[in-house]
């Protein structure tokens, strides 16, 4: 158990928690939302003992280990990979670590070895013996192949690394795990055993992520993070969702209707309270408008912005044809004689775990990159806008946003361009910051504005969820399924996959096509039945030899 008594915590002046209060249990996944920079991962923080509270206390139960996922991918580049996933329980590392020495000693004396004896009695309770064992199973289920289990951490890529931090924190059972944005930078099969991971975990866990889809996969309870204040709703995301627009629509319908008796009631003072014979009826009606207090409904501090892809014309039956398309990068073949039709219904997903391929087909149908072999042709009806997963060079200048905007804009009109921008929650003296110094999120708002005011009847996302926040995903997800035109995406965002694609691909690691006409659930149903049918006849095949 962990839980926060009375917390405040002030940065300057403003109180970004103010007496808080909230008891988190075990056999419970609680998953942490609220509005960007409503202080969830600086929540996280503070239950992590990382910050101190400027008031209140964090309570964990005596004798319980909390861990956490470290965001800082550069901290173990000094130690193997497998090392790095043990210290997750840093007293079984340290006990490891002190064996060790003792037993490498030329000189052992009989302390070393009552040492030796006590500390093989701490590691065999802890079961050390299946540390590594434990670690690796870890390490496989989040997509480490074993060869690299004894490589160095600084040989490992940014994904690779994020993978190895997350089995560091769930290493060793712990009894309290913190978890901020876990499924970042994970493929989808990585998630889908992180999913089933937690749900099987019988401990505490606290979890932040935008993947609303994750969310109602893993949670039993909500803690709701406004106004500095976090309330807990019993069940996942969406029963979050729906309850807290409930008690909204009661409480606006409980002050409608106290507003009508108050007026009438003031109509009824106005009226009779002149009146000798009505004057103690007027004076008890007084004493009760008195007693009616009407609800003080603030507001969320929750932000949508309105996204809305709208086509400049509509678009033709030849869209997409790809022949035979191959690409090499870094002498690894990604792309190996691909093709496909696209039809001008047709909103595909492209997915698996070949990112690097993705990425390339993309650049390569937005005209950013040459194929090595094969053909793509366009139709003539048709306009393309693209949202790359790096946007790093579209903001490497000095312009403010509204100038950037305007570079891409039909309409050379400052209040045509600010009208997107204002969709996209940038107003007033937002449209002259400079795109330089904006945060990830702010760029990808900047990008998907520039999608929209292209009016392109084939959009091409490349990730574009990443840095966005929950409103911001959910308004995307929205515009997505709205859009009259054609969709090529990848994203890690489940929902947003499930309820936009009609049709799925999934470039395999050798660089081949699989190509299905079906949602995205489905898909995975048949290639989980497939990989079962797959281990079933392997396993028949030994029995029989």
């Amino acid at each position: 158990m962990i839980q926060a008594c009375n917390v405040t915590y002030r940065v300057g002046k403003k109180a970004l928690f103010e007496d808080v209060n909230i008891k988190f249990t075990e056999g419970n996944c609680y998953g942490l939302i609220g509005a960007n920079g409503a202080g969830k991962s600086t929540f996280l923080k503070i239950l992590s003992g990382a910050l101190e509270t400027t008031n209140g206390d964090i309570v964990i139960t005596p004798g319980q280990r909390l861990s956490v996922l470290e965001q800082d991918h550069f901290k173990y580049d000094a130690y193997p990979v497998l090392d790095t996933v043990i210290m997750g329980n840093q007293r079984l590392y340290d006990i490891m670590k002190e064996k060790d020495a003792i037993y490498a000693k030329e000189d052992f004396t009989d302390e070393d070895g009552i040492r030796a004896s006590e500390l093989e009695a701490e590691f065999a309770e802890m079961d050390g013996w299946d540390a590594e064992t434990n670690a690796a199973m870890l390490l496989n289920g989040l997509g480490i192949e074993t060869e690299l289990h004894y490589c160095g951490m600084d040989t490992l890529d940014g994904n690779q690394k994020v993978k190895v931090l997350l089995a560091k924190a769930l290493f060793g059972n712990p009894d309290i795990l913190l978890l901020d944005e876990p499924t970042n930078h994970l493929d989808l099969d990585a998630i889908a055993w992180l999913e089933e991971f937690l749900i099987n975990f019988e401990n505490t866990v606290i979890v932040v992520s935008h993947d609303r889809y994750f969310l109602n996969k893993v949670c039993t309870h909500t803690a709701d993070i406004d106004y500095g204040k976090i309330e807990l709703y019993a069940g996942n995301y969406d029963f979050w969702y729906e309850s807290s627009q409930l008690i909204l629509k009661q409480r606006k319908e409980a002050n409608k209707k106290k507003e009508e008796q108050i007026k009438e009631l003031q109509e009824f003072i106005s009226r009779f309270s002149a009146n000798a014979s009505k004057s103690k009826q007027a004076t008890s009606r007084k004493r009760a408008l008195e007693k009616i207090e009407l609800d003080d409904i603030k507001p969320s501090s929750r932000k949508y912005p309105y996204i809305d892809f709208r086509p400049d014309r509509e678009i033709g039956n030849e869209v997409l044809t790809v022949e035979n398309l191959s690409k090499t990068v870094n002498g690894v073949k990604v792309l190996d004689n691909i093709s496909f039709i696209v039809g001008h219904d047709d909103k595909i997903a492209f997915v698996g775990s070949n990112e690097i391929a993705k990425t390339t087909l993309f650049q390569i149908l937005a005209g950013e990159m040459e194929p090595d072999e094969g053909t793509y042709k366009w139709g003539v009806t048709t306009s393309q806008a693209y949202f790359p997963k790096d946007n790093n060079a579209e903001f490497d200048n000095d312009y403010t946003i509204s100038d950037w905007l305007m570079g891409y804009s039909p309409v050379k009109d400052i209040t045509y361009v600010r009208g997107f921008l204002g969709r996209m929650l940038f107003a007033g003296e937002d449209g002259v910051k400079r795109v330089r110094v904006l945060s990830g999120g702010e760029r990808v708002r900047c990008m998907l504005s520039k999608m929209m005011i292209s009016g392109a009847n084939c959009l091409i996302f490349d990730e574009p969820t990443n840095h966005l926040d929950m409103e911001s995903i959910t308004a995307l997800n929205q515009g997505m399924m709205k859009f009259k035109g054609v969709e090529l995406f990848s994203c890690h965002d489940h929902q947003v996959v499930q309820t936009t694609a009609n049709r799925i691909m999934e470039i395999l690691p050798d660089g081949t096509l699989i190509d299905k006409i079906t949602t995205y659930d489905e898909y995975l149903a048949n290639d989980e039945m497939a990989r079962k049918r797959t281990v079933y006849t392997n396993s028949n095949d030994e029995d029989n030899n």
